[in-house]
């Protein structure tokens, strides 16, 4: 496997992995560690930039004219992407709740 296959399996490993960061700094946080939850988010704000880095990539390619194909493994890599900013934006929210209960 090279090229676009490997390219989003990358992406949909990084920001899979940020995700369950994301959820379990959320129940870090319910149970009240939230030096756990602090550090997991970290990790995953990592996790899902190195799957950002290889997105760039990708868009690189594409405004150099070199076509990247839009086949249904690059949509889903897509929105595992936007599935896990979206889970980021919802944790820090959550956890900040659990923060000031």
């Amino acid at each position: 496997m090279e090229g676009l296959e490997m390219t989003c399996f990358e992406i949909i490993s990084a920001v899979g992995s940020a995700r369950s960061c994301y959820v379990e700094a959320i129940q870090a946080a319910k149970k009240g560690d939230f030096n756990k939850a602090t550090n997991l988010m970290s990790e995953g704000k990592k996790l899902f930039q190195d799957g950002h880095k290889f997105h760039k990539v990708l868009i690189e390619n594409e405004s150099s004219g070199k076509k990247v194909e839009a086949g249904l493994l690059l949509i889903h890599s897509e929105d595992q992407m936007m599935s896990a900013e979206v889970l980021e934006i919802m944790a820090r929210e959550i956890i900040e709740l659990y923060r000031n209960k």
